[in-house]
């Protein structure tokens, strides 16, 4: 279902599927005479959510991007940029490959590219559970941060606890007035309602071209998928402005929650690029537009002309203010932390927070309940699993290795620590902006390989406001472990076969599924952009080069004339 929906409307089943998931084993426990704890709901959330990974451009899991793979390196933004040949086979066969002429997953040639795949998630896992768990640790239980945000995190599980209620319940909560005299509504109800909103325009948006497609050349579309693409309606009026309309309720009832100001910022953020695009244009800014130019080109080459760079400068300033203001507060609280500290040592206060007085020490592993493992298999976890992705990368790119100790021993640990503070302190995260793709075209390599391998660069912090939000409900780290140890291979399983039968049934992208065929080349013509920053094909078997001459060569690319 996911695939499916992501492949004709770009959307994506996201949490929906997660609680359809949660609603159908409590209905199963229910009819045998049972009844699901707090804990066991929660649970079999997170494995709900391990089991949908992917993203509304490639959703449906691991495989999908296998599949998109096979689509980029037969594309015409790589044919256009020469390299079409020049994808290493550890990535994706050669596009001549039967095992992306005749669209089988099942080949011999996939078999690299998927077991790097599935190594480099293995991978990810370790380090959610050392790395993330350290800093945790460090963070909670060691410094005592309040995780301002994991309190409401956690009650959002709370609201599982209505899917388990008897009908005789619910009509007692009916019956329940606020502290203000309004009348209380049952989450259930709502969630209910909401379900057969949803069910009824699905029938329409996704039922009617999937019923339509099974007789007919090209499915029938009652609702243009994924969008009413207007722009060479209105290009007299507004030249150089990619216009549509997506036409879908759930946007207009996520903005009746969203806050007034985020709707208000993302309505100017439409107006101004409305009114300004024209201005760019008429200024011979963006000079590569034509008359004619659907959505798709239209936002490409704005984005190659102006918008590209834009981009990047806008992100560098956003993250010097947010580093600004987030170590403004750090420090704020800092001194807060200490008058109190001061304050109680003054009082001779006795600690009597028996969590507290148990998780004091770092090193020494707390027997409260929480699941906790010794501090030196998470070090040594994480080390081991740093060598294993360093070992991989460099026989993937050699050459790189400074690179990749920098990046597993320094900065990996650095962002992840300052973030897990922040999250800890405020409630913020922060990143540094194109680290990866400054590090990748200052390194002077010569190839693609360096974009597609797995190079570990990655930001854990994340995980100590995760595992703070277990905590306070309940949950044992261990159980969340097995849970995604268990979903992690049924993930690759199910995304292999359904992947499989998909593709080998009909060729993505295609007429039959409208949102990847305008969605997947967008992305391609961007990624290709990307890539050639560092694509040098006359220098293919130079490898690495001086920095004078990596400087020239980078001035040379398309990437470096876009910006």
């Amino acid at each position: 279902g996911a695939i499916y929906l992501g492949l004709m409307t770009g959307g994506t089943m996201g949490s929906a599927a997660t609680w359809v998931t949660v609603i159908l084993f409590s209905e199963v426990t229910r009819r045998a005479m049972k009844t699901m704890s707090k804990g066991n709901l929660i649970v079999l959330l997170h494995a709900a959510g391990v089991m949908m990974a992917g993203s509304a451009l490639i959703p449906g899991g691991p495989f999908g991007g296998l599949v998109y793979r096979a689509f980029l390196v037969t594309s015409d933004a790589a044919r256009d940029m020469g390299m079409r040949d020049y994808f290493p086979t550890w990535w994706c066969p050669k596009p001549d490959s039967p095992a992306i002429t005749e669209r089988m997953l099942f080949h011999k040639d996939w078999l690299v590219p998927a077991l790097i795949l599935a190594f480099v998630s293995i991978i990810g896992l370790v380090n959610k559970y050392t790395l993330g768990y350290f800093f945790f640790r460090l963070c909670s239980d060691v410094e005592q941060l309040p995780f301002p945000l994991a309190p409401i995190s956690a009650q959002g599980a709370l609201a599982l606890a209505d899917s388990t209620k008897k009908s005789d319940e619910l009509e007692a909560e009916e019956q329940e007035v606020d502290e203000e005299g309004n009348r209380v509504f049952s989450k259930w109800r709502i969630f209910s309602l909401g379900s057969a909103i949803g069910i009824a325009f699905g029938l329409i948006q996704v039922g009617v071209p999937a019923i339509t497609g099974l007789f007919l050349d090209k499915p029938v579309f009652l609702i243009p998928q994924p969008y009413l693409d207007t722009t060479t309606v209105t290009e007299v009026l507004l030249p150089a402005t990619p216009t549509g309309m997506v036409i879908d309720p759930g946007i207009i009832l996520m903005g009746m929650v969203l806050p007034f100001w985020a709707v208000v910022g993302s309505f100017s953020a439409i107006v101004t690029t409305l009114i300004l695009n024209p201005i760019l244009h008429f200024s011979e800014v963006l000079v590569q537009w034509q008359p004619g130019m659907n959505t798709v080109n239209t936002s490409f080459v704005n984005s190659i002309d102006f918008w590209m760079s834009f981009g990047f400068g806008t992100s560098a300033a956003i993250a010097v203010i947010s580093i600004f203001s987030t170590l403004r507060d750090v420090f704020r609280r800092g001194r807060e932390a200490r008058r109190q500290a001061n304050a109680a040592t003054a009082n001779a206060a006795v600690v009597t927070d028996s969590r507290q007085a148990a998780v004091g020490s770092l090193w020494k592993t707390p027997d409260i309940g929480r699941g906790d493992y010794p501090m030196v298999f998470a070090i040594i976890g994480y080390l081991l699993a740093a060598a294993a992705m360093v070992a991989l990368c460099n026989h993937l790119v050699p050459g790189i290795l400074g690179f990749l100790i920098v990046f597993t021993c320094i900065y990996n640990p650095f962002i992840s620590y300052i973030n897990a503070r922040l999250l800890g302190l405020t409630g913020q995260a922060v990143d540094i902006p194109f680290i990866r793709e400054g590090c990748y075209i200052l390194s002077g390599y010569n190839k693609l390989d360096i974009w597609l391998a797995p190079i570990p660069i990655a930001n854990y912090g994340g995980m100590a406001q995760s595992f703070r939000v277990n905590e306070l409900t309940g949950v044992r780290f261990s159980s969340l472990m097995t849970a995604d140890v268990v979903a992690l291979p049924v993930l690759y399983i199910l995304s292999f076969v359904f992947w499989s039968f998909i593709w080998k049934s009909n060729a993505i992208p295609s007429d039959i599924f409208p949102a990847a065929q305008l969605n997947w080349e967008l992305s391609a013509k961007s990624t290709t952009l990307l890539y050639s920053a560092t694509f040098h094909p006359e220098a293919e078997a130079a490898g690495m080069v001086g920095a004078a001459e990596a400087a020239s060569r980078f001035a040379d690319t398309e990437f470096a004339k876009a910006l």
